[in-house]
C-alpha cells in the first residue's frame, strides 16, 4: 500500500513548477485526492485535464488572509499541506528598493507561511496530526548579495518552520523544511540558475521520500547537498533535537 493512500494533499503554488511536481508525485504515489490551492482558479485547469477529479483547484493567494481562511474552510479533510508558493525579486541590500522588496518578500513568503499554520493547524489536528511542508530554499542558510531580500525572506520563514516544528510536535503533526537549490522553474530561470538548475521532480521525490524517515530537513538537489553536507553537524545537534535551554 502506497504511503499516500487515503491522504489528502493541498499544495500551494500548484500551477507549475516545483508545486506541479509535488502534486503529480503525490498522485503518482496513491494520493487520495490533491487541493491545488492558486492565485487564479483558471492556472489549475492543466491539472484538472492531466489528472482528472483527484485535482480540486481552490483559490489562495498567500498575501490575502482572507483566501487563506476560506480555503481551509473548503478543505477539511486535507492531512498534509504543502506551502510551496513563494515571491523572488533579485534585489541587492543597497539597491534603492531594497526595502520595499524586503517588505514584500516577508509577507507572502514569511507572513504567508503563518498564515497557512494558523488556518490549518487546527485541521491537521482533528485529522490525526499530519503534516505541514514548508518549500524555503538553500538561501535560507546562505544568502547571496545579488538575491539579499529574498535571502533574508527565506531566512525567517526557516526560523519560522522550526518555531512551528517545535509547537506542532504536541499535536502529532510532522513539520518538513525543504531546502532546493536551483531548480528548472520560472523562479529559477528569473534567479539565472537555468544552467545548473535541476527539474522540479527532484524535490518533489525528495519530500515524499523524507516523509518515510520523519526527516525535518530536506536538501533536494546536487547543490542543496553540497550545502547539506557543511551544515548538517550543526543542524543534527542544534536545530533537530529538543534542547533545553538555561533562561537568563
Amino acid at each position: 500500500m502506497s504511503q499516500l493512500t487515503n491522504q489528502v494533499i493541498l499544495v500551494t503554488g500548484a500551477n507549475r513548477g516545483i508545486g506541479k511536481a509535488i502534486v503529480a508525485e503525490a498522485i503518482a504515489r496513491g494520493g487520495k485526492k490533491v487541493y491545488a490551492a492558486v492565485r487564479d482558479l483558471k492556472s489549475a485547469e492543466p491539472l484538472v485535464k492531466e489528472f482528472g477529479s483527484k485535482v480540486v483547484p481552490i483559490e489562495l493567494d498567500l498575501s490575502k488572509p482572507q483566501t487563506v481562511i476560506e480555503a481551509a474552510n473548503q478543505t477539511s479533510d486535507v492531512t498534509i499541506v504543502v506551502n510551496n508558493a513563494g515571491a523572488l525579486t533579485m534585489t541587492k541590500a543597497l539597491d534603492e528598493d531594497a526595502v520595499s522588496s524586503l517588505e514584500y518578500l516577508v509577507d507572502v513568503n514569511v507572513s504567508g507561511l503563518i498564515r497557512v499554520a494558523q488556518a490549518f493547524a487546527p485541521i491537521l489536528k482533528n485529522n490525526g496530526g499530519g503534516v505541514l511542508a514548508q518549500v524555503n530554499s538553500v538561501v535560507s542558510t546562505k544568502a547571496f548579495p545579488t538575491s539579499a531580500t529574498y535571502s533574508a525572506s527565506k531566512a525567517a520563514s526557516y526560523a519560522v518552520t522550526q518555531a512551528l516544528r517545535e509547537q506542532l510536535r504536541s499535536q502529532g503533526t510532522e513539520v518538513v523544511s525543504i531546502h532546493p537549490g536551483p531548480i528548472a522553474t520560472d523562479m529559477g530561470k528569473e534567479a539565472g540558475m537555468e544552467n545548473i538548475a535541476e527539474p522540479p521532480s527532484v524535490v518533489a521525490v525528495a519530500f515524499f521520500d523524507a516523509l518515510d524517515s520523519k526527516a525535518f530537513h530536506v536538501f533536494p538537489d546536487t547543490m542543496a547537498q553540497q550545502i547539506w553536507e557543511q551544515y548538517r553537524g550543526y543542524a543534527e545537534s542544534v536545530i533537530e533535537p529538543e534542547l533545553e535551554l538555561a533562561a537568563h
